[in-house]
């Protein structure tokens, strides 16, 4: 079977989606449909609906289009069957049931953003920048019925530098997973859908990568210095890390501050408070259990992400504050 009647089904929402279905439509895979999420309302009102990036594409370049509110409704099921997909290709979606997943006769694999069977879940990008690790990757694999723990088809790496943001990480592993779907979909050409993949090796040492929440989102000074580093540019620029600046006077309110970039700077701030902040030659730093952590970039509610030494020329005595 050649590529062009291989009948590919794509599945996915945001943006790292789009750059696996945009490198399918490019090189002239056939994808005759596109599922998605229901379009989100947003606005003061919720009275706007907006289009997930991959519904932006698909419109864009003439696919049609499928935003089931529930999986297993029998009308997107009828649907979904008319397309008579050969295989079925999940990026960055949602939890199918068998129904679904079982439907192309070459079966549904899926592009992770890590190297399975570490970061199981919905926030590896994130939770792997948090966690510090220097090296991820991206993992495709056939679904099955536990969520990220089917057969591996192949895996590649992606190094993460010391001073790399989610941002870098989410473009890099965009790109990268666009290129291992391709290559996936040609092993299955190849093999006339017997793709060969290995089952994932279970074990105690794997990190999970739950949903992330505003409360997920907290920073706790607590914390050595290079954990809350991690933290902090692990969340950057979305969600974004947050803390209460907190005034040392208790009947001051605290006001949120997210912060959004850090620096190590390896002075010591043994026996000092930990989230206590001084100014020192137009740098904010703040103390963490084991030292002073340089705060570059932050967003006091209500105003505009700005470099901590602009937010310093409003910023008055920041030793009388604490950040929790």
């Amino acid at each position: 079977m050649e590529k062009k009647n291989l009948r590919i089904v794509f599945m996915g929402t945001p943006e790292f989606a789009v750059g696996s279905l945009q490198r399918l439509v490019e090189n002239g895979y056939n994808v005759v449909a596109v599922v998605t999420q229901p379009d989100k309302p947003v606005g003061r009102h919720a009275s706007v609906l907006r289009p997930s990036p991959v519904k932006e594409y698909a419109l864009a370049h003439g696919l049609p289009v499928l935003q089931p509110v529930k999986m297993k409704d029998e009308h997107f099921l009828e649907q979904l069957r008319s397309y008579d997909a050969d295989l079925q290709v999940v990026v960055a979606f949602r939890m199918l049931p068998e129904v679904v997943w079982a439907m192309p006769r070459f079966g549904t694999f899926n592009v992770h953003a890590a190297l399975l069977p570490d970061y199981r879940g919905a926030a590896p990008i994130n939770w792997a920048v948090i966690n510090g690790e220097t090296l991820t990757g991206v993992t495709t694999f056939f679904l099955d019925h536990d969520i990220d723990t089917g057969r591996i088809i192949a895996q590649r790496q992606f190094p993460i530098p010391d001073d790399a943001d989610v941002e870098y990480v989410y473009d890099g592993l965009m790109q990268l997973g666009a290129q291992l779907c391709t290559h996936t979909v040609d092993l299955v050409l190849s093999t006339d859908g017997n793709a060969p993949s290995q089952p994932q090796q279970e074990s105690d040492a794997h990190h999970a990568a739950p949903k992330i929440f505003k409360e997920t989102c907290a920073i706790d000074f607590s914390l050595t210095a290079k954990r809350i580093y991690d933290f902090v540019r692990g969340l950057s620029p979305a969600p974004g890390a947050w803390c209460l600046l907190t005034p040392c006077d208790a009947n001051a309110p605290a006001q949120v501050l997210k912060i959004y970039k850090t620096a190590k700077t390896g002075e010591s701030s043994v026996g000092v408070e930990v989230g206590t902040l001084k100014a020192e030659k137009r740098r904010l730093l703040v103390a963490t259990v084991d030292e002073w952590l340089e705060i570059l970039e932050l967003q006091p509610a209500g105003k505009k992400r700005m470099a901590a030494r602009d937010y310093l020329n409003g910023f008055q005595h920041p030793e009388h504050f604490l950040l929790k």
